[in-house]
């Protein structure tokens, strides 16, 4: 197929229409003004359509002019788009990268991330999910992330991905306190909490076989979307579970949550980063660099 519409006669219309003249154009393109009218005298005959008439010393836009124009200008910055990644690429730098957050993580450990990268003025653009549990492996093994952090070790690592730890989670029994567990007269055991509901926040997996931890057999349960949401509800006394310390600081300090004792405390999870093997993108790197720092610094 001939291409009849070219880039640079899209560059000229624009310029026409935002400086009003043929001459201006010139001038802001730094070409002679003759260059200028033998693109558009080309690009209309190429199309066979009228695109600038004249009111005075002023050329104006026609109707098929005005539509040309808004298109071109579509087209122009996605010229541009494809200018920057592939310069990116060039750099090492990917156009973009997912970075899936496990809901253990507080969000303002992931804006300090964002912040220090985005001092670099990479051009790369961010996408940020939150996953549960097996979800945040899925993410990555499925490649709808390219890093996954805080993730908790309760599964074997898939043979394809590297991992880094990330930060260590003490984990607290907690309940409202007004709850009829919060006082009780001696440490509960698994027999005094099993009648009561647990609050589960729901492993995110797609087609994995999900993962639920801490939860007794025919226990009740109430299944909310992430750690944010389980804190909510046991907050208001709708039930009972394990929550890692860091989380409810605040909720702890306000009295919206107390940790009763328990006869068989959880131990301390470490949280990875993860990724594929032979990923070797320049954000990529930045990010487990600097959450692997993260994990060095506690």
């Amino acid at each position: 197929m001939n291409q009849r519409l070219s880039l640079d006669g899209l560059e000229v219309l624009d310029a026409i229409a935002r400086r009003g003249s043929f001459a201006a154009a010139a001038e802001s393109l730094h070409r002679v003004p003759s260059a200028v009218t033998y693109a558009m005298r080309k690009l209309e005959t190429d199309l066979d359509v009228r695109l600038f008439r004249k009111e005075g010393r002023r050329a104006v836009l026609t109707a098929a002019g005005e539509t040309l124009l808004r298109e071109g200008r579509t087209l122009l910055a996605a010229a541009d788009q494809l200018a920057e990644t592939t310069r990116q690429v060039q750099r090492g730098w990917e156009s973009q990268l997912t970075i899936a957050v496990d809901a253990l993580v507080e969000f303002d450990v992931v804006v300090d991330a964002l912040e220090a990268f985005y001092q670099l003025d990479t051009g790369t653009d961010l996408h940020i999910t939150e996953e549960v549990l097996s979800g945040a492996w899925e993410a990555v093994l499925d490649d709808r992330a390219d890093i996954v952090v805080g993730v908790p070790a309760y599964q074997t690592v898939a043979a394809e991905l590297e991992t880094r730890p990330f930060q260590t989670f003490d984990w607290v029994f907690a309940v409202a306190p007004n709850h009829p567990l919060a006082s009780p007269s001696k440490p509960l055991s698994k027999e005094d909490i099993r009648p009561y509901r647990a609050v589960v926040a729901q492993d995110s997996a797609r087609t994995r076989t999900p993962l639920t931890i801490r939860v007794l057999s025919s226990q009740p349960t109430l299944s909310v979307k992430d750690m944010t949401q389980k804190i909510a509800a046991q907050c208001r006394g709708l039930g009972v579970g394990y929550l890692p310390l860091h989380r409810i600081q605040q909720q702890l300090a306000d009295g919206l949550l107390v940790t009763p004792p328990v006869e068989e405390s959880p131990a301390q999870s470490t949280g990875l980063i993860g990724w594929k093997k032979g990923q070797q993108g320049r954000a990529l790197q930045w990010f487990v660099e600097h959450f692997g720092g993260h994990y060095l610094a506690r």
